[in-house]
């Protein structure tokens, strides 16, 4: 691996635990032996003294009281003159800990904002195995307990909230295999990022296998009354009995998608990629949870229009899964490669025509988002991340997925699609199971991809990785069917073409999002009672498209959309729908009203919602 020969400031990026899941014991001691890191501000952890390689898990699933009692075994290795583990944990009890099988102290120092506290365990140059007994919170924030007739638990560990729920070396750095037994009700199914079940067990207790070595927010425990129906020959979902039909159809081409990934970047490394379908509270789209991917409801719309995201899901399992940003400051690195290859596989599968459309779309988020981001801090339109001393999750904007995909474009027409796509089959195999910062990738990139001058000024790397805003030479998309829509648009507002002879029935729903989420903010109230009684609008089962109307409705102040606004933020916690509309509100006047809807739906948003809304709607409780 010729990257390895690059020293980036002192420290040298390999493998944590082991360099493949093939590797053997003496390689694994060597590597780890031998192995330097880039500074991970999130975590307490001192992996170059003592890391995690392996953890036994053993679960308690208490939903009455809202807890996991539980015993996380950790097989270590240690430097010589290593004198202690240093896990991460937040709002844990901790009960005891062993070492070696011998009782030992450990201490907790303070709690720090968001990064919890650190847990320090006396080791030696020998020590092999660390365990430790605890319980969680009921308000740990990677959770979210789902009451009533069909109880439902599921965790979001990204990006640092594994340490919520296991005590763990809580960074993208450090990658572990694990095991694991889980009891949790008869009724209900667990499931893992591991080799999962496809039948509930008879006593409520499940056994779980992940070979690979995973970094720790890829850890994921979903419980609930939930059925499987296989899609393909390493393919399949989960869900509860009302959506199992619905949701069996929506994900029915995921083999394809699989297929058509093998083809571009080589072989899926994890057996088995397989769906659940969460709570309508899930805050995100999905989560890339190895041979498990999470799924919000809200991309079940009947027609497989959006299935794009189980496309970006799935290229994770390539970029981020298989090779990880080392820190947090590199999350482009996941993000913006993974939306390359969700636009590679959606035009493998589905046509150029759409992955150009869901281009264009990308384009205008990031537009969007770059002069939002200008106003408050230019600096976070960086590719390379700033985001010591502020919680990761600052980092999740449209700069890392779509200002990297755009940068990972611009490579692509730069040097032909050929001779890219040979570059990043090696980059994923060469690297598997490692993980990666910026300066080691952009080493790698020249002298391998970028070899002349000629070529490194043609892309301007600095502009695009620790420059501001959008760079000049950033790749122009071409969508046809986006442009006509575009000027169906500017006819409409013009008044020169009516709301009922709008072309409307015959656009896919990225044309209808694009013709909604380009509306004037001043646009009529009235204009929109036509668009509605015309196409019926409101009633719409495309959440993306639903989502376009309801923030434009805030804008326009139409309320007689209000009744489906206030159930769909009521009964739907994806955030990406969440802020913009209350925001919105804000924005609008009715601050109130968004108060009033909010309390209403919090309790039913997971904290990785809350925290955001709540600092946005000035909500204390």
């Amino acid at each position: 691996m010729n990257m390895l020969k690059s020293l980036v400031g002192g420290l040298l990026l390999v493998a944590v635990g082991c360099a493949a899941p093939e590797a053997s014991h003496s390689k694994k001691s060597q590597l780890v032996a031998d192995m330097k890191r880039a500074t991970d501000h999130h975590s307490f952890s001192k992996p170059d003294e003592a890391v995690t390689t392996h953890l036994k898990w053993d679960a308690r699933v208490d939903f009455d009281q809202r807890q996991i009692t539980a015993t996380a075994t950790y097989q270590i290795q240690t430097a010589k003159d290593a004198e202690r583990l240093l896990l991460d944990c937040r709002d844990l009890t901790i009960h005891s800990v062993t070492v070696d099988g011998q009782e030992a102290p450990f201490e907790l120092a303070p709690v720090r904002p968001f990064l919890g506290q650190p847990l320090s365990i006396p080791v030696t140059g020998s020590t092999q195995e660390v365990s430790v007994a605890y319980t969680t919170s009921p308000d740990a924030a990677a959770f979210l307990w789902v009451e009533g007739a069909s109880p439902f638990l599921f965790t979001q560990s990204q990006a640092i909230l594994a340490r919520t729920w296991v005590p763990c070396q809580d960074s993208p750095g450090v990658r572990f295999t694990y095991e694991a037994h889980v009891e949790v009700p008869t009724e209900l199914m667990a499931l893992m990022s591991a080799v999962n079940p496809t039948e509930k067990s008879a006593d409520g207790h499940y056994d779980f296998v992940m070979e690979q070595p995973i970094p720790s927010y890829l850890l994921a425990l979903a419980v609930g009354n939930v059925e499987f129906r296989s899609v393909g020959a390493h393919t399949g979902v989960y869900a509860t009995s009302d959506l199992i039909d619905a949701a069996e159809y929506e994900f029915a081409e995921m083999e394809d998608m699989l297929v058509a990934a093998e083809g571009l970047y080589g072989k899926y490394a994890w057996e088995r990629y397989d769906l659940l379908v969460l709570p309508a509270a899930f805050p995100f789209g999905g989560m890339e949870n190895p041979r498990l991917t999470f799924a919000t409801p809200t991309i079940i719309a009947g027609d497989r229009s959006l299935v794009s995201l189980v496309a970006h899901e799935l290229a994770h399992s390539w970029s981020g899964n298989l090779v990880t940003n080392a820190t947090w400051d590199d999350f482009w690195l996941n993000e913006g490669f993974t939306v390359y290859f969700e636009q590679r596989i959606m035009e493998a599968v589905y046509g150029r025509d759409i992955s150009e459309m869901l281009s264009t779309l990308s384009y205008q988020g990031l537009v969007d988002e770059v002069d939002a981001i200008m106003d408050v801090n230019p600096n976070d339109t960086h590719l390379r991340l700033h985001l010591k001393d502020r919680d990761p999750d600052d980092g999740m904007t449209a700069i890392a997925y779509d200002k990297g995909y755009f940068f990972l474009r611009l490579l692509e027409e730069t040097v032909g699609r050929r001779t890219f796509d040979s570059f990043l089959k090696t980059y994923f195999t060469s690297h598997a199971f490692q993980v990666m910062d910026t300066d080691t990738f952009l080493d790698y990139l020249n002298d391998n991809l970028l070899n002349t001058e000629e070529l490194r000024s043609a892309v301007n790397v600095p502009a695009w990785v620790d420059g501001q805003g959008l760079p000049g030479n950033c790749p122009e998309v071409k969508s046809a069917r986006i442009e006509r829509v575009d000027a169906t648009l500017n006819a409409w507002t013009l008044g020169n073409i009516a709301s009922d002879a709008l072309p409307w029935s015959d656009w896919l729903y990225q044309e209808r999002y694009r013709f909604l989420s380009n509306l004037p903010d001043n646009t009529d109230a009235a204009r929109l009672a036509e668009l509605d009684a015309a196409w019926d609008i409101n009633s719409t089962g495309n959440n993306e498209v639903l989502f376009a109307w309801l923030e434009q409705a805030v804008r326009s102040q139409h309320t007689k959309a209000y009744d489906r606004l206030r159930t769909f933020l009521v009964g739907v916690g994806r955030r990406k729908f969440l802020t913009p509309i209350y925001k919105a509100m804000v924005e609008t006047g009715q601050t109130e009203l968004a108060r009033d809807i909010y309390k209403e739906a919090r309790p039913n948003y997971h904290s990785v919602a809350t925290g955001t809304m709540d600092e946005l709607l000035g909500f204390v409780e």
